[in-house]
């Protein structure tokens, strides 16, 4: 998979991530700044680190199994590993400045 390939799907789980969302938050993860990094493998595996609003978040495996499911449902994705991580400890400012008018912050 070459340099161009790589960013073509990396947008696509963009996209794709945009379309997942905490189920008490009407703001997608990634404009909420919840996903840290993507990292795609030259086989098509995808590894995406991403956080919760709150250690305790009730809804953390539901969030998570979306997040691999909708990754895995793209076209050139062969396996997606979803890590959860609390460093850094996430915060409002993270967000984006959509999310953020969205949630009432500006």
């Amino acid at each position: 998979m070459n340099e161009n390939e790589k960013l073509a799907l990396q947008e696509r789980i963009i996209e794709a991530l945009k379309t997942v969302y905490d189920p008490e938050i009407p703001v997608n993860i990634y404009d909420l700044g919840l996903i840290y990094r993507i990292e795609l493998m030259d086989d098509g595996r995808a590894e995406v680190d991403m956080t919760l609003t709150a250690p305790n978040c009730p809804a953390a495996d539901f969030i998570m199994e979306d997040v691999r499911m909708r990754v895995e449902g793209i076209t050139g994705i062969t396996a997606a590993t979803i890590n959860l991580v609390f460093e850094p400890e996430w915060d409002k400012d993270m967000m984006s400045e959509e999310a953020k008018l969205e949630l009432g912050f500006l």
